[in-house]
């Protein structure tokens, strides 16, 4: 997808235009690249730090009662781009707070070194204010003169004295992420989140050009999504059917939130492994264990050999489809216990008829493939976790692999690029690994690429 038709093309800010460009002309003359910033700027806190700055020490102020954020006369996106209206409201309300401009104040005219408007000015042709952010979403853009820069951007490098005056330094910005996706990760089923804290996580993520959501929906102990087509999953498997479910609405307002603020959102539904939630409210869908030649009254994971199982998966992941407008849906496919597969002698008698001997991970692999089938008919991209991959299981192309067992994930980050695959890596940076003083340092000195590979 090209700058033209990309949201996240319409939250950068122009006091000129944006090219796109890694490097930049004026006149046809060729300009020397910015310098890299070595130290912390002394003026504003600039987070996460762009690829280039420079800060001079010509200096502006900006007063609420003055400034505006407008669209530029140039811009092929106005008035009528709720996004961008909806961006250079809370922008403001971030540097100045909700107090109303007085009619005294407004009085005042500008000084001569006040900054009174920050014009945008958007260089595509066509664009599309009410399309979704993708990984395909270019995020790249410069200007040798003024700058360009995300609205986040400009918000930080505002600074105040200590009166409290609002100053900003004239500043040239040449900035693109290093990596298209830049992911958090809820658990919402084994610690269920209230949709105003899932909010004020995705403000929080906008605020340090975080950009995917990795909604962690549903798992082995509840299951909080409503489905209009299955209803009694979350009757059945929330931890309560009213306080702790997360309704369409409810869906729907943080995805929509999150649009605004240029987070994808990439929901897991977790199979064939961590669905005890699911079998609660739909029968005959996980695999009843046995303890000998008796049934034990409990069960294990998706039942693989049943033609219900496939029925149901192909009306469930077709509602997912609509629900969720991102490219892509997250699978899991990891941590399957095979022991009560093992114990069925339905499924050993299966195992036997399709040739798989006792090699388990052949029959999770019968699963996921037909899975994988199913979804690929709603249209949809997916990731899988790492065990897919390791058990051998046929993926397309474009299936993205998340790499996230720790100890040798670099022997496993460069296997799975070997093979062709885009990859996501979360093993390093999980925050259950506490360790004694100050130990979030360390999740800053991990270099994502320091695997025989290439990045996605």
């Amino acid at each position: 997808m090209n700058v033209s038709t990309n949201i996240l093309a319409l939250l950068f800010l122009a006091l000129g235009s944006c090219q796109g460009l890694r490097r930049h002309h004026v006149d046809g003359i060729v300009e020397e690249e910015i310098e890299f910033v070595a130290q912390p700027s002394k003026f504003g806190s600039l987070w996460p730090l762009p690829q280039k700055v420079q800060i001079s020490q010509v200096s502006f102020k900006l007063t609420g009662f003055s400034f505006n954020i407008v669209d530029a006369k140039q811009s092929s996106a106005g008035p009528s781009c709720a996004l961008l209206q909806d961006a250079y409201r809370r922008y403001y309300e971030y540097m100045f707070g909700n107090a109303k401009r007085s009619g005294k104040n407004k009085s005042r005219r500008a000084g001569p070194t006040d900054l009174t408007e920050l014009q945008v000015w958007i260089t595509s042709a066509d664009s599309d204010c009410d399309a979704y952010p993708s990984v395909k979403s270019d995020e790249s853009c410069e200007w040798p003169l003024s700058g360009i820069i995300r609205l986040e951007t400009f918000s930080q490098l505002i600074y105040e004295d200590d009166y409290g005056a609002k100053s900003i330094n004239a500043t040239s910005i040449s900035d693109f992420p290093r990596f298209p996706h830049r992911g958090i990760l809820l658990d919402t089923s084994r610690h269920f989140l209230p949709v105003k804290v899932i909010l004020a996580n995705l403000e929080t993520m906008a605020m340090n050009k975080i950009n995917v959501f990795h909604w962690h929906i549903v798992d082995e102990p509840s299951f909080p999504y409503m489905s209009k087509t299955f209803p009694q999953l979350s009757q059945q498997g929330a931890f309560h059917p009213y306080t702790h479910v997360y309704t369409p609405a409810d869906v729907k307002m943080v995805i929509e939130f999150a649009r605004l603020r240029g987070i994808r959102v990439v929901a897991e539904f977790d199979t064939p492994g961590h669905t005890q939630s699911w079998g609660k409210g739909q029968k005959d869908l996980l695999t009843p264990c046995y303890s000998g030649s008796k049934l034990s009254g409990s069960f294990g994971p998706v039942n693989p050999i049943l033609n219900t199982t496939y029925t149901f998966m192909t009306q469930f992941f077709k509602e997912v489809s609509t629900v969720f407008p991102d490219g892509y849906v997250h699978l899991g496919g990891d941590e399957v216990d095979f022991n009560c597969w093992k114990s069925n002698p339905n499924i050993t008698k299966f195992m036997d008829q399709q040739g798989f001997g006792r090699d388990y991970s052949k029959l999770e692999s019968f699963y996921i493939q037909r899975l994988l089938d199913i979804v690929a008919t709603t249209n949809k991209g997916y990731m899988v976790w790492q065990e897919v991959f390791d058990n051998g299981v046929k993926l397309k192309p474009d299936t993205v692999v998340h790499v996230w067992i720790g100890g040798r994930y670099n022997d496993e980050m460069s296997k799975v690029t070997a093979a062709g695959y885009p990859t996501l890596l979360s093993a390093p940076w999980y925050l259950d690994y506490i360790s004694y003083a100050q130990d979030w340092q360390n999740y800053y000195k991990v270099e994502p690429l320091s695997f025989n590979g290439n990045a996605f």
